[in-house]
This record gives structure tokens, C-alpha cells and sequence, in this order.
């Protein structure tokens, strides 16, 4: 049954099919993690914290455009500069002067930049330091730990490989987040043939037994390049991201998502002795030095030097997880949700169980929330713009949801509840 409050996302989304698959450009805004009937499908305008969809509801987005968005939408401030460009323009025949401000202004804030390349996403800048370490060590293989976009090297290696060829593939090699052991076993079966290790940093756990530091350190010993990827936690977790955070310097860096707050950029920073290996492999892009989004990322790394930004996502995410751990205590509900993740990335890991399963669950869930006018995933993804105000709505939201939850979990009832049919894991991502 679906909710007449989405009926023009609903009716959108066939228009949308017909000519895009899936009708969206990226898999995670795309009806296999929003439920046809009981979501929004397509937003209209956003401000601040807020989000608004074509039926016209509006919602404080925890989304907040899979993390792109770190100080809010529309600010006025890089909004501003955004059109002083415009009106010299976007693109030139030449680079544009911004290119080595902004790096600058990386180079200061980011303890592994010595230099820096620009691209437009995660998966471009993620692949090029794969090659750039290739080229530099002279070795073909990977090891890898965490999601790190579509391209071949490492989505190969996933459940989503379909059109990957099959040597290539054979290439990466997975290890697991705080088991150096697994790590070392690569090492140790393919001797002098690992070019780099690429890891989140963190995610969902913290590191734990000196993890990271371990990493640098198997990594150095065995002559391979160390890259965190840090497309999302770089200026979230702090304004030098997740090595500021946890001490530990990588020899390359890809940085995403909120180094413009959600305008189109992305860069591989490093060491200056490997970064310089780029002019001898082609790693090019006509879009690679648009002004916008440069404009955009001077103005965002400077509020992040005037401003103290990611105290402020970390202290208002760390008031929702409590009160909601207190809310999931209440309602012994820790069978079914737990939180992780750090304050300025919370992680909600739903269980279900023997009768009612973890996507219908997790359906339920967010037809609640969306009905109640918070825009919910897997995961708390705060921006500046989300206030000690607004995060009591949150709070409320939750309160009321968990209660239904329980209640209904409790009665047998759950499905019964459930306006459509409960969304189909995709793939893992990490």
C-alpha cells in the first residue's frame, strides 16, 4: 500500500526508469536502499539542514548527500564565492589560479599532503594513487580493507564484479580491519609484490591495539605505499581527517565528499617523492581543475581554519547516539540495534531475528522516520547546519519510532505494518 505522501516521487520514478537505470546516477540513492511506496525518491530544494521532495515534505536530513554536505546546504558563505567565480568563469584554457590556492590550503591542514592532484570523485582519486603506487614501486597487487568506489581494481573483488575481468580481480587482496594478522599473511604470501595497502581508516570500529600504526609499519617494512582513504572522513572527523585524529601519517591520501561540501571534487595528496611519480604516468582530466567546486573547497577549508567545524558535527552526534543508546535501553532493544562508529559518523547496525528479518526491520524503520520527517539511513551523517535544537527532534523522532518498533516486534505485528515489501540488500559495501 502505498503512502499518498510520496505519490509524485513514486509516479517520478517511472518517468525516471525509463530513460536512467535504476533512475539515479548513484546506487545509494536509488530504490535499493529507499523502499518504493513509503520513501522520498527525488528532492526538490534543500537549505541548511533541511531537505524537501517533490511531493513537498520536509525532512532534517541525516544523509546529508551520502556525507558530501559537512557545513549545510546553501551557505551563504560559499554560495558567495561560488558566484564570484561564476562570473569569471568556470573553466579556462589555462589553470586557473585556485588549483595551487586550494592545494595551499590542503598542504596546510592535511599532515600527509606535501602536494596535491584534483579529480571530480572518490573512485578517481582512489585509482589513481593504486597506479601511482604501481608505478612507484614497480608491483602490480593490492591489498585493501573498506569500500573504496566502482573501479575494477577494487570492485572486482566484491559480489559486484559482473563485467570485471577475472586476472584483474586476482590482483587486490582483502584484509581485515583490526586484524593485523590478516594483513601479514598477505605480505607473507606474496613477497615483494604488494605495491600498496589502501584502508578507511576507520568506519563503523575504532582502531584498536595500535592497528593503524601496525599498517604504516608493515607497509613500510615490506617497501609498499600506505593510502587511507579518507573520501569521507577527511574534514568530518577533523579538519586534518581520521591521520590528525589517530596520529598516524599514510604516504598518500585521497580526500572526497566534504572537502567542498558537495560540490564536484576530489584529491590524491601525498609525499612529494611519490606524488612527483604522477608526471610519468597519465592521470589527466579536462574537469580536474574546475573552478567551482575549487572555489567552493577554498571557502570550506577556510571556515574549517576559522571555525572549529568538526567539533561541533562530533558534539551534536554524539548527543543523538546517547539519548538514543537510552532510548534502545529502555526498550530492550539491543538485540535488534546497536550503534558504532565515531560522532561525526555513527553506524546503525540492525539485527532482526528468527521471525522477522533484518530488512524488514530496517523497512519498518525507515518509513517510520521518513514519516515522521527525518531522512535516515544506515548511518548518522551530521553537518554543521544540524543544531542542539534540531537534534532534539531527532531525539523525539527516534523515541517515538523505537517505541512503535518494540511494540510491534513484541505483538507479532511487524509486518502486518509494513506498506510495501522490505528492501533486498544490495551488496555489502564494507
Amino acid at each position: 500500500m502505498n503512502d499518498p505522501r510520496y505519490s509524485e516521487s513514486t509516479k517520478f520514478l517511472h518517468r525516471a526508469e525509463k530513460s536512467i537505470p535504476l533512475g539515479s546516477q548513484t546506487f545509494s540513492k536509488s530504490r535499493t536502499q529507499y523502499p518504493v511506496g513509503v520513501s522520498p525518491l527525488f528532492i526538490d530544494k534543500a537549505r541548511g539542514a533541511y531537505v524537501w521532495d517533490i511531493d513537498g515534505n520536509k525532512y532534517i536530513d541525516l544523509v546529508n548527500s551520502l556525507a558530501a554536505i559537512t557545513i549545510g546546504y546553501k551557505n551563504k558563505n560559499i554560495d558567495y564565492s561560488v558566484r564570484k567565480q561564476m562570473k569569471k568563469g568556470t573553466i579556462f584554457s589555462l589553470p586557473g589560479i585556485l588549483e595551487a590556492e586550494v592545494a595551499e590550503l590542503i598542504i596546510e591542514t592535511v599532515p600527509s599532503a606535501e602536494m596535491v592532484r584534483f579529480a571530480k570523485n572518490g573512485s578517481d582519486a582512489t585509482t589513481a594513487a593504486i597506479r601511482l603506487s604501481r608505478a612507484y614501486t614497480g608491483r602490480e597487487e593490492i591489498a585493501f580493507c573498506g569500500y573504496h568506489s566502482w573501479q575494477d581494481w577494487y570492485i572486482g573483488s566484491t559480489s559486484m564484479n559482473k563485467g570485471v575481468p577475472k586476472d584483474v580481480a586476482k590482483l587486490s587482496h582483502r584484509f581485515v580491519y583490526n586484524e593485523i594478522e590478516s594483513l601479514r599473511k598477505i605480505f607473507d604470501s606474496k613477497p615483494n609484490k604488494i605495491a600498496a595497502v589502501i584502508l578507511e581508516p576507520m568506519t563503523s570500529e575504532y582502531p584498536k591495539n595500535n592497528f593503524l600504526s601496525e599498517v604504516k609499519d608493515l607497509a613500510k617494512k615490506n617497501n609498499s605505499v600506505l593510502i587511507f582513504d579518507e573520501t569521507v572522513t577527511g574534514y568530518r572527523y577533523s579538519i586534518g581527517g581520521a591521520q590528525l585524529e589517530f596520529n598516524v601519517t599514510p604516504d598518500l591520501t585521497t580526500l572526497g565528499k566534504g572537502i567542498a561540501n558537495g560540490y564536484p571534487l576530489s584529491a590524491i595528496v601525498g609525499k612529494r617523492e611519490i606524488m612527483k611519480e604522477i608526471e610519468n604516468i597519465f592521470f589527466s582530466g579536462t574537469f580536474g581543475g574546475e573552478l567551482l567546486s575549487l572555489a567552493a573547497a577554498k571557502t570550506v577549508i577556510q571556515m574549517h581554519l576559522d571555525f572549529d567545524i568538526t567539533s561541533r558535527i562530533g558534539s551534536v552526534g554524539s548527543k543523538i547516539a546517547l539519548e538514543l543508546q537510552k532510548i534502545i535501553n529502555s526498550y530492550k532493544m539491543e538485540d535488534f540495534l546497536h550503534i558504532s562508529g565515531h560522532p561525526t559518523w555513527k553506524f546503525l547496525n540492525w539485527t532482526g531475528n528468527e521471525e522477522f528479518n533484518t530488512q524488514i526491520v530496517k523497512t519498518y524503520f525507515m518509513q517510520e522516520m521518513f514519516k515522521r520527517g527525518v531522512l535516515v539511513l544506515s548511518t548518522h551523517n551530521n553537518s554543521f547546519s544540524l543544531t542542539e535544537k534540531l537534534s532534539e527532534q531527532v531525539i523525539n523522532v527516534y523515541g517515538e519510532v523505537i517505541s512503535e518498533l518494540n511494540k510491534s516486534i513484541t505483538d507479532t505485528s511487524l509486518v502486518s505494518k509494513l506498506h510495501v515489501n522490505p528492501i533486498q540488500p544490495l551488496f555489502t559495501l564494507r
